[in-house]
């Protein structure tokens, strides 16, 4: 293993000059993607209805099809589904990524075409190496083996010539076969639909196996690091993988979860790599040593518009392209693939932190903020206020969710936290205040509704016990895989459904 490590180190660097190409010259990049897109569609059904023959720039595309959310192409998937071929895109698409649902449908089914495959999903995986590589020279990953927790959705049959399943369970089943050799366990327990077990067997499969590098969604990897130090009596992971030194992860921000990982891998050489690998693309990877934001990958046959967030809900929403966009300004982002997804609003919201190259941070869901009062908290917001706090207190959490209090004859609204916390702050109440305080800071709307307590009051913090989002999760079907709690609503659904089965932690 030791040679092919060296010859892969060898082979990922290549690919370097490209990255560096795109990050140059960024806007030639996406619009020769765009006119290839175009071109590549214009005899599917969707390319017919649309007149993509005759599209000769962006702004004739934008008049000819407006936004799309799954509902509005949820009739031309179901087709699919069924195995109908050219509808969105010409390429065949046999596979379809399973995700959480919208207001209409418990789940989505997104379409994956043998391009996006390769030249997306898979093209995505290989930067994150060639990256990693790059930045770390002496990696020797490749003399183990990658653990990979993936989805708890087996591949499952929806006609004769179509299957889905979670987006890594789709991945994980067309490996490559020099992936497949390095990635641990056995696919017929990496792929297990029930979690529990999954865990149970993962936990045992790998114990003694020599893993170098972990990937995952971190919520569910706690779990499992947690069982096998249970299984193994050892006190950290390193006592059990000796050998690890690399961390890809993704989905949820990182931050409340690093103090965590770094109890579990006291490694001050331990690397973390942050990736945005969403069921509809990959879109972006961690390129510097220093987390919190990620390059947008420009060359994987994804063409990128942006929506400013103020503009979400406006009749015919204009649109932004990269040489439009400002730093530090909150965006919906609007996709165009080759999967056929066309001016598809995936429901994540991001910021640039850089504008050579392009840079980005997710800041949320289009979904998941809380605006009850005019307050617009969105789940960057939160991620921040919740590590002040945190710091300040020596709290570390594990999960929460947040949801307005409405007015109540005198009493003025609120917002309401449900936290449970890994290990708990020494001064709650200053725990709330730091948390308060900073939310003020970073959102002038939210400090406006706080003045002399006029719309808003102090929030509601309470302390769920241990287990609580884990179970609550479980009995809605929900775990593993890309299935995350959800943060923040601007409806009570939640936090009521949490609160009728939890007994509060004094």
């Amino acid at each position: 293993m030791t040679i092919f490590n060296s010859v892969f180190t060898w082979f990922m660097k290549k690919r370097i000059h490209q990255i560096e190409l795109f990050m140059k010259y960024p806007n030639e990049v996406q619009e020769e993607w765009f006119e290839q897109l175009i071109t590549r569609a214009e005899n599917t059904e969707w390319g017919k209805k649309h007149h993509y023959k005759s599209i000769t720039n962006l702004t004739e595309f934008k008049e000819r099809v407006p936004i799309q959310t799954y509902d509005t192409l949820k009739p031309y998937i179901e087709r699919m589904l069924q195995g109908e071929q050219n509808v969105l895109w010409p390429s065949e698409i046999r596979w379809f990524a399973k995700s959480s649902g919208t207001t209409n449908d418990r789940s989505k089914f997104i379409p994956v075409s043998e391009d996006a495959l390769e030249e997306c999903h898979f093209k995505g995986g290989r930067d994150l190496l060639t990256i990693y590589f790059n930045n770390r020279p002496d990696a020797k990953m490749f003399t183990g083996k990658i653990l990979t927790l993936g989805g708890s959705h087996q591949i499952s049959q929806l006609s004769p010539d179509t299957s889905f399943g979670d987006l890594s369970a789709v991945l994980m089943k067309n490996l490559p076969l020099w992936a497949e050799f390095h990635r641990t366990p056995d696919l017929d327990i990496a792929l297990l639909e029930n979690f529990e077990e999954k865990i149970e067997r993962m936990a045992h499969a790998t114990k003694d196996v020599n893993v170098t590098s972990i990937s995952g969604v971190p919520t569910w990897n706690l779990l499992l690091f947690k069982r096998i130090l249970e299984i193994t009596g050892k006190k950290n992971l390193l006592e059990v993988w000796p050998n690890l030194e690399m961390y890809f992860h993704g989905a949820v921000n990182f931050t409340p979860y690093r103090e965590q990982f770094k109890k579990l891998i006291p490694d001050d050489n331990m690397y973390y790599l942050e990736n945005y690998n969403a069921s509809e693309g990959f879109f972006g990877i961690q390129d510097t040593k220093e987390p919190g934001e990620m390059l947008l990958m420009l060359d994987y046959g994804v063409f990128y518009e942006f929506l400013p967030l103020e503009n979400l809900h406006d009749e015919h929403p204009h649109t932004l392209t990269l040489d439009e966009v400002e730093l530090d300004k909150n965006y919906a982002l609007i996709i165009s693939t080759n999967a056929g997804l066309w001016r598809y609003m995936i429901g994540d919201t991001i910021k640039f932190t850089s504008l050579d190259p392009f840079r980005i941070q997710i800041t949320g869901r289009t979904k998941h903020f809380i605006n009850a009062f005019g307050e617009e908290i969105i789940i960057d917001n939160a991620e921040r206020a919740l590590a002040e706090a945190c710091a300040q207190t020596g709290a570390i959490i594990r999960d929460y969710t947040a949801a307005p209090v409405y007015f109540n004859g005198d009493e003025c609204g609120a917002h309401e936290w449900l936290i449970e916390f890994e290990k708990r702050p020494l001064e709650f109440e200053r725990f709330v205040d730091i948390m308060d305080e900073t939310l003020r800071r970073v959102n002038s709307d939210y400090d406006a509704k706080r003045f002399k307590d006029m719309a808003l009051r102090r929030p509601i913090v309470r302390n769920v016990p241990k287990d609580t989002f884990f179970n609550w999760m479980r009995d809605r079907g929900k775990l593993g895989g890309q299935h995350k709690v959800p943060r923040l609503a601007n409806n009570r659904e939640y936090v009521d459904a949490i609160l009728k089965v939890v007994e509060l932690v004094g």
